[in-house]
């Protein structure tokens, strides 16, 4: 199941109390405070990891915990760190405080993390109380409370070029030609209802990622059908790619619809509308569809290709179209998906062909993310998710050292993901 939006609770750990103790030595009738500080709380923190695709597993869980620090002891022990709480999201998820509005990170990239909920620093001993006048302090330091706050999570999918138009122009039948994603495809209006992605490889090093993205429709913008759930995953792709049906079922015309959907970019927000476009007819497959192009062509004063996802006529320059409007589009946030390599596919010009490589599920080891992490590297190798109830949070149990991580989806590799 897609879900591109999420509202949590997420509450760092406390800090662990300082103790307050004194040494008991034979012969040291009168030894001096011993006692050790209390660990500090564990922090919850969210990670952008490319095998994660969706806030799905954040769904069925609305409060997630870090563990409390443990309790200093005598003879100077320090208590035990509290685990951290560890969450993956898919990149492009931007995080909200829910109450105050505010945006506190927005993950574009693999690897990106940030601390969403601060764990308490521990309590001190009251070893840290002796003075010149007072050589048996029984006081000891409070322990800091987690930081809570509800957050909202909103994902916005990342992609090169997005596939837009009105429903049932061929969106879904042309990603799964051009790539080897399977969305679902159907003869009526809204089949497909969230953003499938693909990857359309040039070979070599050089591919794009596509997205399938929900059909507009008039009123759009305002939220009309799929409305605001389709425009926000339009805003972070790079290239439009607009196919538009050659012989529309409800009478209209190419120009028509062309303008429509124009129309709601543009009421939507202006960046969308200036965004570069590569402008299709679709179904080239249909008798008289050429024609109809020539026609909307000198109607737009601009080119408009001719394709087919049936028989794949003009999917090769529907490719080179777009690859030379990425070469010439703003650089925005750079596409750090990484698909299964079932959905990858290779375009062959001479062929007119799509090839599955199996060579093309490299990724990137994830980037140096904060130093509280890299002190957590080695538990972070683990790729088995723990699930935490309430119940895990006594100071009394005797828990291991790890992080706790959230049973999203594991590293894409057996390194740590901190380098």
């Amino acid at each position: 199941m897609f879900v591109d939006r999420a509202e949590i609770f997420v509450r760092g750990g406390d800090g662990g109390r300082g103790a307050s103790s004194f040494r008991r030595e034979k012969y040291v009738p009168k030894g001096g405070p011993d006692g050790g500080d209390g660990g500090r709380g564990g922090s919850v923190i969210i990670i952008a990891q490319v095998n994660a695709d969706s806030l799905a597993p954040l769904i069925g869980r609305k409060f997630w915990k870090a563990e409390h620090g443990q309790p200093g002891t005598g003879a100077n022990c320090h208590g035990r760190d509290g685990k951290d709480l560890i969450i993956y999201v898919p990149p492009g998820t931007i995080i909200r405080d829910r109450d105050r509005g505010n945006i506190i990170k927005d993950l574009t990239e693999h690897g990106q993390s940030v601390v969403v909920g601060q764990g308490g620093r521990g309590g001190r001993g009251n070893k840290h109380f002796a003075t010149s006048t007072n050589r048996a302090p029984r006081e000891t330091g409070p322990a800091g409370e987690g930081e809570a706050r509800w957050l909202a999570l909103e994902l916005k999918v990342i992609a090169d070029a997005g596939l837009i138009g009105k429903p049932n122009a061929g969106k879904s039948t042309m990603l799964s030609r051009l790539s080897r994603a399977t969305p679902e495809i159907a003869d009526y209006p809204f089949t497909t209802k969230y953003p499938n992605l693909g990857i359309v490889s040039l070979g070599g090093d050089h591919r794009l990622v596509l997205a399938d993205l929900p059909g507009l429709i008039e009123g759009a913008a305002d939220g009309v059908g799929l409305g605001h759930e389709f425009l926000r995953h339009v805003e972070r792709t790079r290239v439009l790619v607009h196919l538009i049906e050659p012989f529309p079922t409800d009478g209209t015309t190419p120009k028509t619809n062309y303008e429509v959907i124009r129309r709601e970019l543009e009421l939507y927000s202006p960046i969308l509308a200036r965004k570069p476009e590569v402008v299709a007819i679709s179904k080239a497959e249909l008798t008289g569809s050429d024609e109809i192009r020539q026609q909307f062509q000198e109607e737009l004063g601009r080119e408009v290709l001719l394709v087919s996802a049936v028989t794949g006529a003009g999917l090769a320059l529907l490719v080179k179209a777009i690859s030379e409007a990425l070469a010439n589009a703003p650089k925005e946030p750079e596409m750090t998906h990484t698909l299964p390599t079932e959905t990858v596919a290779i375009w062959s010009d001479s062929t007119n062909e799509s090839m599955t490589d199996d060579s093309l599920d490299d990724s990137e080891s994830l980037d140096e993310t904060e130093a509280r992490l890299e002190d957590d590297s080695e538990a972070l190798d683990e790729t088995e998710s723990l699930l935490v109830d309430d119940s895990d949070f006594d100071d009394s149990e005797d828990l291991d050292d790890e992080p706790i991580i959230l049973p999203m989806k594991p590293p894409v590799d057996s390194e740590s993901p901190h380098g």
